[in-house]
């Protein structure tokens, strides 16, 4: 489910070329990706069920809707052009396309994680303080790190007082069953596996830093710019499949359970994930959050979390070096290298209801 979102499988300066070849021009066919996660099955949804169909029509487009496997392999498609737009979080759009040289836009800032990221220690480790001189196992650089580097934060502690242990999404659950594993910092599915485990304590979880791990559908912005349709059309099944999962009537029971099963678990199951993603469940709570000023002052902390780690690019001199856009013309970084940018037009147009 919560993303591999890691591994910048292709350098900056590639990705810097590739934009040059993958300047858009206005047309009529657009492909979009995504990757299962609980905040991101309503486009599962849209695109199996005619939602984004009826929408494109409206707009005289055809947009497909295609599931990848792998999170990292679906943004770095996204970034060498190969689609039109792409599911992200806001670390990973900053430091795969933003940072690669690719613009890109935040078209829908559709949830956060509220509880879906956390850290779990078993023993008799009971808080985040324990962590020190201990050997934590997570994805190194995703989100999940992120998530560490703001735990120790909290207790005055730094990555330096313990060990980061690079694990795959994939090994993480099987790691904690072996011995020697004490800690690790995951998101479900996994987490809610680990966290069920015998004399395990969550010391840490994502509710802790409310609206600062986003989940995101980011288009390449000379794409939007020459085709807006593809982001009125976009926009517009989202909330329509947001709309419907919250009518609380039989037809959203069907639509929940149909996500359920398209992500590998039962309505139960999905629901439990649902209970920890703050999905915005109307286009005015979305566009609360999408034009909040706390937005940018998530984004610079993500940013200097992202530069220490190297992730911003070889010629990063400071976490500055890829500029934001905001709301209201803020802007935070480099002007001269505006890069990444939460655009919340559309969503307002929804909330308008001029879509």
């Amino acid at each position: 489910m919560h993303k591999s979102r890691l591994v910048r499988l292709l350098t900056a300066s590639a990705f810097a070329v590739i934009s040059l070849s993958a300047v858009a021009a206005p047309k009529k066919d657009f492909n979009v990706c995504w990757t299962i996660y609980a905040g991101w099955m309503p486009w599962e949804y849209a695109g199996t069920q005619g939602i984004v169909d009826k929408w494109a029509k409206k707009y005289g487009i055809t947009v497909k809707v295609t599931q990848l496997n792998d999170y990292v392999e679906s943004i770095n498609q996204y970034t060498a052009g190969q689609f039109d737009g792409c599911t992200m979080t806001n670390m990973d759009a900053l430091t795969i396309p933003a940072a690669g040289g690719v613009e890109s836009t935040a078209l829908v800032v559709s949830d956060f994680s509220n509880g879906n990221d956390g850290i779990v220690l078993k023993g008799e480790g009971k808080k985040v303080a324990d962590l020190k001189g201990m050997d934590v196992n997570l994805v190194e650089l995703s989100v999940s790190h992120y998530l560490l580097a703001r735990a120790l934060d909290s207790v005055d502690l730094t990555e330096r007082d313990l060990k980061v242990v690079n694990t795959s999404d994939a090994d993480i659950a099987a790691a904690f069953d072996t011995p020697q594993v004490k800690a690790v910092t995951t998101w479900n599915p996994m987490l809610s596996e680990i966290k069920a485990k015998p004399g395990v304590t969550e010391v840490f979880d994502s509710s802790k830093i409310p609206g600062e791990i986003m989940d995101m559908m980011v288009v390449n912005t000379q794409t939007l710019k020459d085709n807006p349709a593809l982001g009125k059309a976009l926009t517009g099944a989202w909330f329509e499949v947001v709309a419907l999962m919250n009518a609380k009537n039989a037809q959203a029971k069907e639509a929940l359970e149909h996500m359920a099963k398209a992500s590998g678990t039962d309505l139960a199951g999905f629901q439990s994930q649902l209970d920890t993603t703050k999905l915005f469940a109307t286009p005015q709570e979305a566009l609360t959050f999408a034009t909040s000023k706390e937005l940018q002052t998530t984004m610079r902390k993500v940013a200097d979390f992202s530069f220490e780690h190297g992730l911003l690019g070889e010629g990063a001199k400071d976490s500055s070096a890829v500029g934001m856009t905001f709301a209201n013309n803020a802007t935070e970084g480099d002007k001269g290298n505006l890069k990444l940018h939460f655009d919340p037009s559309y969503v307002q147009m929804a909330a308008d209801g001029k879509l």
